[in-house]
């Protein structure tokens, strides 16, 4: 059933936001030149890798020393703006379409971060989200450890119902930002040690 809602609901979501998507791709296109496409490998279900593309929002800039710039430092205007209404992730819906993710659940990963994480098999056992508990429950603001219990407590308490209270939140915080839910983040944290 979950599948058939994902197929559902992620094709009705693809074909409306098809306008929106080819305007961003015209707007990274002309603003902050190519590639228009942020592609990484991450973890999906199963331990299978795939390959996630999202609009791209940052630049590759380097400091003296060759290294990197941190994130916020490297991070377009435009980028900015799709971050923080999370329109970066709308390529995404083409993956929800063709079985490789789901509207709700954990956020793939990149394949460095859950090495060497306890419960990565678990995690694994469900199709990797759009949006999930992690996301609407302080999403950047958590250490990858929390990201993991909350990731494992979904899988182990999961509803169609907390599905629709995820989607309903994950709404609130595109409108008001998010925050973290520290009641839910020991619980999990809690459930996980056990």
């Amino acid at each position: 059933m979950k599948r058939v809602c994902d197929l559902a609901l992620g094709l009705t979501a693809l074909v409306l936001s098809l306008p929106a998507i080819v305007l961003i791709a015209v707007l990274v296109l002309m603003l902050d030149g190519p590639p228009v496409l942020f592609r990484q490998v991450r973890v999906g279900r199963g331990g299978v890798p795939f390959t996630m593309s999202k609009f791209r929002t940052m630049r590759t800039l380097f400091d003296e020393s060759g290294r990197l710039l941190p994130d916020d430092r490297r991070v377009t205007a435009l980028g900015g703006f799709l971050r923080r209404f999370r329109l970066d992730e709308l390529p995404e819906l083409w993956l929800v379409v063709t079985g490789r993710m789901s509207l709700v659940g954990p956020r793939p990963l990149p394949i460095e971060v859950l090495e060497g994480l306890p419960g990565r098999e678990e995690r694994s056992s469900l199709r990797p989200g759009l949006t999930g508990l992690a996301q609407v429950s302080g999403n950047t603001q958590l250490t990858n450890s929390e990201k993991i219990a909350l990731d494992l407590f979904y899988r182990r308490h999961w509803t169609f119902g907390l599905d629709i209270r995820i989607m309903l939140r994950t709404l609130v915080m595109l409108a008001f930002g998010g925050r973290r839910d520290e009641a839910l983040i020991r619980r999990a944290l809690a459930e996980a040690r056990a």
